[in-house]
């Protein structure tokens, strides 16, 4: 079992800047692809990043990109996203997943519990 707890959220203006984490325990957290997802209320969930289990590949959403980067540092079992000109819209949710391929990141595998990001106008 793999244990995903994510921190780093909360209220921030339109064009600031947040850096999410996501701890990772319980199996070997190098051998996992990781992403971050985001839901927003009454809304679906949404891709937002991914990165490969060596991080030597990276995938972002079309309405993040060029604004976060997704990053991971496996001696210590975490993952970032930092989130830079954020806008109102990504205001959400923000879970951290992980699975074994990125072809299946997603749909089955491990998920946190959430942390909130608030961006006002």
């Amino acid at each position: 079992q793999v244990q995903l707890v994510e921190s780093g959220g909360g209220l921030v203006q339109a064009g600031g800047s947040l850096r999410l984490s996501c701890a990772a325990s319980g199996r070997t957290f190098s051998s996992y692809a990781m992403g971050w997802f985001r839901q927003a209320p009454g809304k679906e969930r949404e891709f937002v990043a991914a990165i490969s289990w060596s991080g030597g590949s990276t995938y972002y959403a079309d309405s993040v990109k060029g604004r976060f980067t997704i990053s991971r540092d496996n001696a210590k079992n975490t993952v970032y996203l930092q989130m830079n000109s954020l806008k109102p819209e990504d205001t959400a949710v923000y879970y951290c997943a992980a699975d074994l391929s990125l072809a299946s990141l997603g749909t089955v595998g491990y998920w946190g519990q959430g942390t909130q990001v608030t961006v006002s106008s």
